[in-house]
């Protein structure tokens, strides 16, 4: 686990600020963790979900919902069973049932280009670990749980929870660890200039 965090830590960052933190949890404390998120999704005890605009612009929101029917349908829940969906969901306060559970976190002080130098980071953490043979799931569903994460943590007042990950050994025979999740194509996202050499 140091290893693969510190390997990360080769993630370039602007000016050198190297903005990342990291909880690493295991164990009974991974556990007490899960308990107490759990319970607060139970009771509705949680900052509303930010991570993306209401509503979302039309291409993107299109893709979050391409995603979602493929999601249920994948793990044979119908979208309509509001009480499975919920059921599913609370697996993410349970990491999965993964035997360690990472919290990201970053001084809330900072803007969206230290926001940006962590994302690299914790990309970093995910090919670093799947080098070594261990699978991970960033879960973004952590944040609105700041409160319940910080009191099991050692945060600076001014952190923030950005988002978990479930990291631990994936189940191959699951369904939802062999379902394919389309790419756009080259075209609909890159633009090119200069590369033709009759320009």
């Amino acid at each position: 686990m140091r290893e693969i965090l510190e390997v990360a830590a080769s993630a370039p960052s602007n000016s050198n600020t190297q903005p990342w933190r990291v909880h690493a949890l295991a164990g009974a404390p991974l556990q007490a963790l899960s308990v107490d998120l759990l319970a607060a999704f139970r009771r509705g005890d949680f900052a509303p979900p930010a991570h993306f605009p209401d509503p979302l612009p039309d291409a993107i929101g299109t893709q979050q919902a391409d995603f979602a029917a493929r999601y249920y349908r994948t793990l044979g829940i119908d979208r309509t069973d509001a009480a499975a969906r919920a059921r599913q969901t609370e697996r993410n306060y349970l990491f999965f049932g993964a035997p360690v559970g990472l919290v990201f976190g970053i001084d809330a002080r900072l803007n969206r280009h230290s926001w940006l130098d962590l994302g690299l980071y914790i990309q970093n953490v995910m090919i670093a670990a799947r080098a070594r043979g261990i699978d991970t799931c960033p879960q973004v569903s952590l944040a609105p749980f700041h409160r319940v994460i910080a009191a099991h943590l050692p945060m600076v007042p001014e952190e923030i929870t950005v988002c978990g990950m479930a990291m631990g050994i994936g189940d191959p025979r699951a369904a939802v660890n062999r379902m394919g999740m389309p790419r756009r194509p080259l075209e609909a996202f890159a633009r090119f200039a200069g590369f033709d050499a009759s320009q």
